[in-house]
């Protein structure tokens, strides 16, 4: 598996310098995720100069995430065809850079944000319109022989492994896979205490699915009513079983890129000394490019 780094520092496509890459090299890293605003609007240029400043540094492309929103379970039908039309461009854009595939978000029907809850969110209406839109996408990635990552989590419409489960096996593409993000299903107590048994039935209902993974941990926050909050890596109050999530890992997608997310740059180094730790107990060799 290579050891990466997604949203560190300024990663947009056409922004995206020099002294980033070599940041993220001197931390570590074999790959780096690729943010995308507008896919149309990158030229071959912005390729070229991508992948030569990453290979220059010894990095690997890693997963390109479109800023989409959330449309793609959207009832208003210009909205989603947008949704869909934007992750197809970024199917062309990522077979385009070499990389190992795209970020594909559920969404949410709360206008506030696509990882906001919603009552509507666990409709069967909200997910046939998912899985339609799956579809539409996976044609254009069928052609260009480019992966496409599912995220989920607790507040979406892929709220549960097994919800998962049904839609790949819905949308029906061996060009759809799971992006492994065990954190965004914490949504109660038993899983919070016991997330080994979450993170097995990831691998055993995803198994052959999994095409990459995000990595961060969480906490239980004290209070009356059950309340969740992100966490570095390897900090005295993270509750992930971060062995069991890279020994899973590691044989479920042996070559896949694991992602630390979500650290500001004070405190990725930190999360990265943790998750190294972490490997070194499950028995893990990061690979190099």
């Amino acid at each position: 598996m290579y050891l990466g780094v997604a949203g560190y520092g300024e990663c947009e496509i056409r922004k995206i310098d020099g002294a980033t890459v070599k940041k993220m090299k001197e931390l570590g890293f074999s790959s780096s995720n690729i943010r995308v605003s507008d896919p149309q609007a990158v030229l071959d240029r912005d390729i070229t100069r991508v992948k030569t400043m990453f290979a220059d540094a010894g990095l690997l492309v890693g997963q390109t995430n479109g800023n989409y929103g959330g449309g793609l379970c959207s009832a208003d039908e210009n909205e989603r065809a947008s949704a869909v039309k934007f992750l197809k461009r970024m199917v062309n854009l990522t077979k385009r850079l070499g990389a190992p595939n795209t970020y594909f978000r559920p969404g949410s029907m709360n206008k506030k944000g696509a990882w906001f809850p919603h009552p509507e969110n666990r409709s069967h209406a909200v997910f046939d319109r998912l899985v339609d839109s799956a579809r539409q996408v996976c044609k254009v990635a069928e052609n260009e022989g480019a992966m496409i990552a599912v995220e989920g989590g607790v507040v979406c419409p892929l709220y549960s492994p097994e919800r998962v489960k049904d839609f790949f096996d819905a949308v029906g593409s061996r060009m759809i896979g799971l992006n492994m993000d065990p954190v965004n299903f914490v949504g109660n107590i038993e899983d919070a205490y016991d997330t080994i048994s979450l993170l097995n039935r990831f691998y055993r209902l995803q198994e052959g699915r999994i095409v990459g993974a995000h990595a961060k941990d969480f906490r239980l926050v004290d209070a009356l009513l059950p309340h969740f909050e992100e966490e570095v890596i390897g900090a005295p109050a993270a509750m992930l079983d971060e062995v069991a999530f890279l020994k899973g890992m590691q044989k479920a997608c042996p070559k896949g890129h694991v992602l630390v997310e979500h650290y500001t740059v004070e405190k990725m180094p930190v999360a990265v000394e943790g998750l190294r730790r972490f490997a070194q107990k499950a028995g893990i060799i990061w690979d190099t490019p």
